[in-house]
């Protein structure tokens, strides 16, 4: 498979968040999983720091991964959160993703966080901060946890979860170079 290419197998309210001791270690594996997914693209035309990868919560099963297609797509929204739930719903047939977690290399952006949430997904775990992001290209620097916790509607956010693991995709040199570019145009 070409690497980018999706893979099938009122008020502020309590902010959802999972302490750290709620990380499993299935979470850490996942985490780990698309990341290396994620790490294929830096062979590639199209290097990519950011991918997601959406699982059933009960039983692990993968529906849907895929990284942000941005450039190649020359679309804005298509960050690897947004492109992935979007994905998902169409091979479900249904705009709720209700018993379903997302792991992303990096904490969403206030876009892809109210998507998730829009979506119904059960769970969020994402790896590189978007502090740690912000260190390398621009962001809308809103914490996770903050957009979730602003809406009526439910979402638990953990991260970081292997955030080393994470962050060594944005310090690749093949990676660096990306971002240089896209701070050109």
């Amino acid at each position: 498979m070409q690497a980018g290419a999706a893979s099938f197998s009122t008020g502020i309210l309590a902010t959802h968040a999972l302490a750290a001791d709620d990380v499993s270690a299935m979470d850490r594996e996942r985490m780990r999983s698309v990341a290396a997914f994620t790490a294929e693209t830096l062979s590639t035309d199209h290097p990519m720091a950011f991918g997601a990868d959406i699982v059933s919560t009960a039983t692990g099963e993968r529906l849907m991964r895929a990284v942000n297609r941005v450039g190649p797509d020359h679309d804005p929204s298509a960050h690897a959160e947004t492109l992935t739930i979007r994905l998902a719903c169409a091979n479900l047939g249904s705009g709720s993703l209700k018993g379903y977690t997302l792991y992303t290399t990096c904490e969403p952006c206030a876009m892809c966080m109210a998507c998730a949430l829009w979506s119904g997904l059960d769970r969020l775990v994402f790896g590189a901060t978007i502090a740690d992001a912000g260190r390398f290209v621009s962001q809308i620097s809103i914490p996770a946890k903050e957009v979730a916790g602003r809406t009526d509607l439910h979402c638990v956010v953990a991260g970081p979860v292997e955030r080393e693991v994470c962050v060594k995709l944005f310090t690749d040199p093949r990676m660096q170079k990306v971002f240089a570019m896209w701070k050109k145009h």
